[in-house]
């Protein structure tokens, strides 16, 4: 099995989710498994620029930025293609995602690679037979709650590529009860099969 790791903390040091994501990760893997590890503060790019819809710009078009652009997400979605399992690991910011797993989700959305149009006009995810694991964290913000833009947003966009198998581990409202948030986390990955 090859699995992905993504990372997508602004911290680098004393993060939350990305220790959480790094117990996940040995209590899943088998010996004989592959990781692909992605820091998403490493590098990354915005979508930006774009003459049409779609990611799509003539490579005659495209300018020094368009080609990093176009560079970085066929890496991205390759990774998403070879990977049988994925792991994302988020904090909850002002709310929502941090700017660079939107732009790693923006990057990734590619018609024809990562999800297509259907005759009616539906779409349809492309990477079937995954199964993705959330890694989600916050201060003061309960998961699932309205406040939450973050957790349904990963869940939709993991779905709209085609991965319907997520599971979340999360240590929310750290603020309130840090302990008891760690350990309820910590008791969420000892209890996935």
């Amino acid at each position: 099995m090859k699995i992905y790791q993504i990372d997508s903390s602004a911290r680098k040091e004393g993060s939350t989710s990305r220790a959480l994501a790094k117990k996940l990760l040995n209590k899943i893997k088998k010996p004989n498994d592959t990781v692909v590890y992605r820091d998403l503060n490493d590098e990354m790019v915005f979508v930006s620029g774009l003459t049409e819809s779609g990611m799509n710009i003539d490579k005659k078009d495209q300018n020094e930025n368009h080609k990093k652009m176009f560079e970085l997400s066929n890496k991205l979605v390759k990774e998403l293609k070879e990977s049988d399992i994925i792991i994302i690991s988020a904090p909850i910011y002002n709310y929502g995602p941090p700017a660079t797993l939107k732009a790693w989700s923006d990057l990734a959305a590619r018609v024809g690679e990562t999800f297509k149009f259907k005759p009616n006009g539906r779409r349809e995810g492309l990477l079937k037979n995954k199964r993705a694991y959330l890694v989600i964290t916050s201060g003061g913000t309960k998961l699932n709650s309205k406040e939450d833009f973050l957790t349904p947003w990963l869940k939709f966009i993991l779905n709209f590529f085609g991965i319907e198998k997520v599971d979340v581990v999360s240590a929310d409202q750290m603020a309130l009860d840090y302990e008891r948030s760690i350990q309820n986390a910590e008791k969420q990955i000892d209890n996935l099969n």
